[in-house]
């Protein structure tokens, strides 16, 4: 393991208890932990993106804040869903924030996850094509998106524009140089990983996988980034891969620790249907931190990965997510071989 991160879900809800009571709330306190994350050594700060939920949903007004604010920590997303983007203006958003970051975002881009609406990418007047599912639409819309960020000309220049246009065909601006190369997909099957592979972006897997094999969650798991590396070396890329991995994981230092996690984690997999798939759903982790070192050493993809992403209870506010974050970053990180 090379890195460590947060993925934050960007939930607010009004009720009691809540740290995080509004939209406002959960965009100005995501930038917050970002902030503070950086301070204390955290590698990255990502973010997933729901539509027509209490949570984040357009994420580059935040992404570019983030940018702004911070110097050195990776900024990023698990996931955007491309049934709902318009990859010409997502060029521009994501361009527009690496700009403003210095180059240091990181998308995650994929399929999505289910919705809280039936088909709610037609809402924002998309479609699948003939022949298509809503899945090979959301590869469409990511492929074109990949194409785009290459920089090249396409566009036919107005003889008589407004302002004066280099030669040639024109391209989108800004389109920011290297951003093509730092775009994540995120898999939950075997094949659509290869495929990520073969296209030339990164692997973000996390606690949800087709379930193909029956075998437990982390082996199955760990399989999925085995055969993802082999297909990128088959791809000839002249970079290196990236793999980053999500978990729910707490050290229990303090009373508060405790009282919120004390009971442990789901310490078991969990098998269920998601649009009529057949998934497993990966185990949580809280103990204390000489048991949770125990504990992370015999799942195999976290050894496999390069990067992993802790999830965080952002509605309990910024200040114990610094706690849970610098916890595991004191206390058991290292024993994983974090830096």
């Amino acid at each position: 393991m090379k890195k460590l991160g947060f993925l934050s879900f960007g939930h607010w809800s009004p009720e009691r208890g809540s740290q995080v009571r509004s939209a406002s709330d959960v965009l100005l306190q995501s930038i917050e932990l970002a902030v503070e994350a950086e301070k204390i050594g955290i590698d990255g700060a990502y973010f997933r993106v729901h539509h027509f939920a209490r949570q984040l949903s357009s994420p580059f007004p935040m992404l570019a804040a983030i940018g702004a604010r911070t110097s050195k920590i990776e900024i990023g997303t698990g996931v955007i869903d491309m049934r709902y983007e318009n990859p010409f203006y997502m060029v521009e958003d994501a361009s527009s924030a690496d700009l403003i970051a210095g180059g240091r975002l990181q998308l995650g881009i994929s399929r999505g996850s289910p919705e809280q609406v039936i088909d709610g990418w037609r809402h924002f007047g998309f479609a699948p094509a003939e022949g298509e599912d809503e899945a090979a639409m959301a590869r469409r819309h990511a492929l074109t998106f990949l194409q785009l960020l290459e920089g090249k000309g396409f566009a036919q220049p107005n003889p008589r524009p407004m302002f004066p246009n280099p030669p040639g065909l024109l391209r989108l601006e800004p389109t920011s140089e290297g951003l093509r190369d730092r775009i994540w997909w995120g898999a939950a099957s075997d094949a659509t990983a290869v495929w990520a592979a073969e296209q030339g972006m990164y692997l973000q897997s996390s606690t949800l996988k087709t379930d193909e094999t029956g075998e437990p969650f982390h082996i199955q798991q760990a399989k999925q980034i085995r055969a993802y590396r082999e297909a990128w070396k088959a791809a000839g890329h002249d970079r290196a891969p990236r793999v980053s991995v999500s978990r729910s994981i707490f050290a229990l230092m303090t009373p508060e620790d405790r009282m919120y996690f004390g009971r442990g984690g789901k310490e078991d997999d969990q098998v269920g249907m998601i649009d009529q798939t057949r998934s497993i759903f990966g185990r949580s982790y809280a103990d204390t931190p000489d048991r949770l070192i125990e504990q992370l050493r015999e799942d195999e993809a976290i050894a496999e990965a390069d990067t992993l992403l802790l999830a965080v209870p952002n509605m309990l506010g910024v200040e114990y997510n610094v706690h849970v974050l610098d916890s595991i970053l004191r206390h058991v990180a290292p024993a994983l071989g974090w830096r």
